[in-house]
């Protein structure tokens, strides 16, 4: 059982904040306007990217020695026409420099909240598809044990940028309608 910190209380935070709970740990939500607490072993920023900046200046040395699970999708959402990080980096990475001792996760980005809170995409599984350090992504796959989901290990945290890359493709799709919000893509073994 681990202790895990939400922080967001959205659609995507609930969703991500259930399947922890179902699989038998300890889960605390921290929103936009609740005042400071403290962290979990693992925290989860479900939040858009244009927050994490100032979660990170009011936590950054609580964040120090804990596994971050970036869910962010860096989109430029002005012009709906790329991401906002440099084009080689992504925002897990991003992240990742901002906080010294932290090991971070790119990890429930490629999900969309419905298809996370019923455990499927399809006729398939829900997939939760994670890009990090192997023993970061080891405790955060134990974590989700007992969830229901799939798990598919994406590599090392340089491949967050291709991971970005198909949570901004599903994301326009959706917002084109040319799939529905509560489908999406999946993945199969």
């Amino acid at each position: 059982m681990a202790n895990i910190t939400v922080f967001g209380k959205g659609n995507m935070g609930s969703a991500i904040g259930g399947l922890f709970q179902e699989a038998g740990n300890d889960v605390a939500y921290i929103g936009s306007q609740d005042g400071k607490q403290a962290l979990g072993d693992i925290v989860v920023l479900a939040v858009p990217y244009a927050a994490v900046d100032g979660i990170i200046s009011n936590y950054v040395d609580e964040l120090a020695g804990k596994i971050i699970v970036d869910i962010t999708n860096p989109v430029n959402f002005d012009t709906f026409d790329g991401l906002v990080v440099p084009a080689d980096s992504s925002a897990a990475q991003e992240i990742q420099a901002k906080v010294s001792g932290a090991k971070v996760i790119k990890a429930f980005n490629t999900n969309f909240g419905t298809t996370l809170a019923s455990k499927q995409v399809g006729d398939n599984t829900t997939t939760v598809l994670a890009a990090g350090e192997a023993d970061a992504k080891a405790t955060f796959k134990d974590a989700l044990e007992g969830s229901g989901l799939n798990f598919v290990d994406a590599g090392e945290l340089s491949r967050a940028r291709e991971l970005e890359a198909i949570g901004f493709l599903q994301i326009t799709l959706a917002a084109r309608e040319e799939i529905a919000w509560t489908a999406g893509f999946a993945v199969v073994k």
